[in-house]
C-alpha cells in the first residue's frame, strides 16, 4: 500500500501512450495542415499534375522509410527526444547540439506558426467566403489557437492524448469527405482536368527539391513517437506497429485525396487557392461548403497539439543531457507534465506568426528538419557497425537507411539552387550554434555566472511549481 502510494506520487513522466494513443498522435500530426495547404507548393513546383501526383507517392514511400528507420532506432535507443536522441547517442554531442540550436530556433516554430495560420485561415474561411480572411484577422485566429494547446499540453498529459485520439478521427473525416465526392466525380468520367498530365513545358527541375519539401511537411509527423518513447506502453511492440500501420494509412489518404482535388480543380484554381480544400468544397458540394474548413481547422489543431506535445520532450531530454538550461528538465508537482519545455516556444512562435508567410516559412525550416533527419538514419548505419551486439527487436534492410540518407541529404544540397536566400538564411541558423556550442556548453560556467543562473532557476522553480523528475529506468 505504502510502495504504490510512493509511485503515485512520484514525479516523472508517466506510460501513457497506448498503441491507439501512438496511432493517433501519428495520424494526428501527420494529416494536419500539410494535405491541405501542399498540394499548392507541390504543383507549382512540379510543373504538372502527373509529376505533382508522382511527388506525393514518392514522398509517401520515402516518409515510410524514414518510419521505418526511427522504427528500429527506437529499440535500439530507449530514450525520448526523437532526432535529437538519436543524433547525440550515433554521431556525438556538436551535430546533437547544433540540431537543438535550429530546432528551436528555426524549424520547430516555423513550423507551429505555418500549422496556426493554416487553422486561422481555414477557420475563418467560412465567414469571408467569396473573398479571402483579412490577413490580421488570420494571425490573431492562428495565435488564440496556438495559445490554447500551449496552455492544454501544461495541463495534463491525458487529456492532450485523449483530445488527439478525437481529434485524429475528426482529420480522416475531413479526408473522407474530400476524397468521396471526387471519387464518385472520377467515376461518372470527369477526366479532363488529367488530360495533358504530364505536360512539361512548366517543369523546372531546379525547383523540385521544393516539391518534395511541400510534400515532405505534409507527411511530416510520422517519427512523432520517438518523441514520447519513454511514455509508450509496451515500444518494443507498440512504436514499429503504431508507425507502419499510420504511414500506410495516410499514404493512400493523401493519395485519394489529391486525385479528388484535380477531378474538381484544375491546376490554376489550385495555384490560385489561399485554401485548396474550400476551393474544393465550393465546387464539389454547395451544402458542406461551411463544414469543410472547420473540420481543416480541427485537423490543423490536433497538429498543433501533436507537435508541441513531442518538442517539449525534445528540450526535457535535451535539458537532462546537459545541452540545455537544467530548468527545462522539470516537471510540474501536480499535473506530472513538461511546464517549462511546453511553454518556452512561446514567444518564437508568437514572432513568427506575426511576420511569417507560409510557404516562405516552409521552405526556412525544411532545408534544417532534412537534414537532421538524414543525418539520424546515417547514425543508424553508423550505429550498427560499432555495436552490432546490441538486442535487435525491430530491423530493417540496409537498403532502406542508405536510400533515405542518400536521398534526403541530395535533397538538401540541391535546395540550394531551389531558394538561395531562404535555404541560406536556414544553413547560417544551423551554423550560429558552433560558438554558442563551444562557449556555452564546453566550457564551465564562470562562477559568477553561475550564481546568477542558479537564482534565476530555483526562483523561477518556485514560481510554476516544478521539480527534477525522478531517475527511471527504461
Amino acid at each position: 500500500m505504502g510502495k504504490a502510494k510512493k509511485e503515485e506520487e512520484a514525479v516523472f513522466l508517466r506510460k501513457k501512450i497506448t498503441l491507439l494513443r501512438a496511432f493517433s498522435l501519428l495520424i494526428g500530426s501527420m494529416v494536419g495542415s500539410g494535405i491541405f495547404i501542399s498540394p499548392k507548393g507541390v504543383l507549382k513546383n512540379s510543373g504538372s499534375i502527373g509529376l505533382s501526383l508522382i511527388v506525393w507517392f514518392v514522398c509517401g514511400i520515402l516518409s515510410l522509410f524514414g518510419a521505418l528507420c526511427y522504427a528500429e532506432l527506437g529499440t535500439r535507443i530507449t530514450k525520448s527526444g526523437g532526432h535529437y536522441i538519436y543524433v547525440l547517442e550515433t554521431l556525438g554531442s556538436l551535430p546533437s547540439f547544433l540540431y537543438l540550436w535550429a530546432e528551436y530556433f528555426a524549424i520547430r516554430p516555423a513550423n507551429s506558426a505555418v500549422v496556426s495560420l493554416a487553422f486561422g485561415r481555414y477557420i475563418l474561411e467560412p465567414f469571408f467566403a467569396p473573398c479571402a480572411a483579412p490577413l490580421p484577422a488570420v494571425k490573431l485566429v492562428a495565435l488564440l489557437g496556438y495559445y490554447v494547446v500551449l496552455v492544454l499540453n501544461s495541463w495534463s498529459v491525458s487529456w492532450s492524448a485523449r483530445i488527439q485520439t478525437v481529434l485524429s478521427v475528426i482529420k480522416l473525416l475531413a479526408l473522407v469527405l474530400i476524397i468521396v465526392p471526387g471519387m464518385m466525380l472520377l467515376a461518372q468520367g470527369h477526366t479532363e482536368n488529367f488530360q495533358d498530365a504530364f505536360d512539361s513545358q512548366s517543369l523546372a527541375l531546379d525547383k523540385l527539391p521544393l516539391a518534395f519539401y511541400a510534400g515532405m511537411f505534409a507527411y511530416s509527423g510520422w517519427f512523432q513517437t520517438s518523441f514520447v518513447r519513454e511514455e509508450l506502453v509496451r515500444p518494443e511492440r507498440n512504436n514499429p506497429l503504431a508507425v507502419i500501420v499510420s504511414v500506410v494509412t495516410v499514404v493512400v489518404g493523401y493519395m485519394l485525396t489529391n486525385v479528388s482535388y484535380y477531378t474538381v480543380l484544375t491546376a490554376e484554381d489550385v495555384l490560385a487557392s489561399p485554401a485548396v480544400a474550400v476551393s474544393f468544397a465550393q465546387k464539389a458540394f454547395q451544402r458542406l461548403i461551411s463544414v469543410v474548413p472547420i473540420l481543416v481547422a480541427l485537423s490543423c489543431f490536433g497538429t498543433m497539439n501533436g507537435g508541441i506535445f513531442t518538442f517539449s520532450r525534445t528540450l526535457f531530454v535535451a535539458s537532462r543531457e546537459g545541452q540545455w538550461p537544467p530548468l527545462f528538465s522539470m516537471i510540474h508537482i501536480r499535473r506530472h507534465t513538461p511546464l517549462p519545455a511546453v511553454m518556452l516556444m512561446f514567444p518564437l512562435v508568437t514572432a513568427m506568426v506575426c511576420i511569417g508567410d507560409i510557404y516562405h516559412l516552409l521552405n526556412f525550416f525544411s532545408f534544417s528538419r532534412w537534414l537532421f533527419i538524414g543525418l539520424a538514419t546515417l547514425g543508424l548505419i553508423i550505429h550498427r557497425y560499432h555495436h552490432p551486439e546490441l538486442p535487435r527487436p525491430f530491423k530493417v534492410p540496409l537498403f532502406i537507411p542508405v536510400s533515405f540518407t542518400i536521398i534526403c541529404l541530395f535533397a538538401v544540397g540541391m535546395s540550394f539552387y531551389s531558394d538561395p536566400v531562404f535555404i541560406s538564411i536556414g544553413c547560417a541558423m544551423v551554423l550560429s550554434g558552433f560558438p554558442v556550442y563551444y562557449l556555452a556548453v564546453c566550457r564551465p560556467i564562470p562562477k559568477c555566472c553561475h550564481s546568477i543562473f542558479y537564482y534565476l532557476t530555483s526562483k523561477l522553480q518556485v514560481l510554476l511549481e516544478v521539480v527534477r523528475q525522478e531517475i527511471r529506468t527504461y
